[in-house]
């Protein structure tokens, strides 16, 4: 296999992967742009691992929600599947979380933020329970349920439908992942 992208990015959500594909993201930052719409399934994990094989120097980076259920979705790249037991890591890949992070909350309007449910705090204490999350993950984990709300890629569309990749770009050229 050959490619000219520099990069592999997991989008959560499939509304804004069709957005990024549509504004021809790849173009402006040479990237494949990979998404399982949600949690991500055994075949998307299967391919984010072939691709990371076969392209081991290309940085997998993440765009999802900046909530616990965006972190578990980067933990089971990252990490592999609870459910599957001895067989969790064999698809797991170096993933690094591009965003959202709460460092780009600056960008998303307040009234764009909602409360965590309880289903977000239930996630989250069992993210905390597994242990194995790095210290930067833990503290985006502790951000969020210390400030009881959450924040949704959408949000970055109030600066026009532009500005989402502007601003991916500009994360990835900064190398401000984590």
């Amino acid at each position: 296999m050959k490619t000219d992208a520099r990069y592999i990015i997991v989008i959560e959500k499939h509304a804004i992967f069709q957005r990024l594909a549509e504004d021809r993201f790849f173009n402006q930052i040479p990237s494949i742009l990979i998404t399982a719409k949600g949690y991500p399934d055994l075949a998307t994990r299967f391919l984010l691992h072939r691709m990371s094989t076969a392209f081991p120097n290309l940085p997998i980076l993440a765009l999802v929600d900046w909530n616990p259920a965006g972190l578990a979705i980067i933990s089971t790249y990252k990490y592999g599947s609870i459910g599957m037991g001895l067989e969790a890591y064999r698809y797991a890949c170096n993933v690094r979380w591009l965003g959202v992070r709460g460092d780009d909350l600056q960008l998303i309007p307040v009234e764009s933020m909602a409360p965590l449910k309880p289903k977000d705090l239930q996630i989250a204490k069992s993210l905390i329970s597994l242990k194995i999350l790095p210290d930067d993950y833990q503290q985006e984990l502790s951000r969020m349920t210390q400030s009881g709300q959450k924040a949704e890629i959408e949000a970055l569309y109030y600066h026009g439908y532009g500005f989402l990749g502007q601003y991916l770009a500009k994360k990835i050229v900064q190398a401000n992942y984590i």
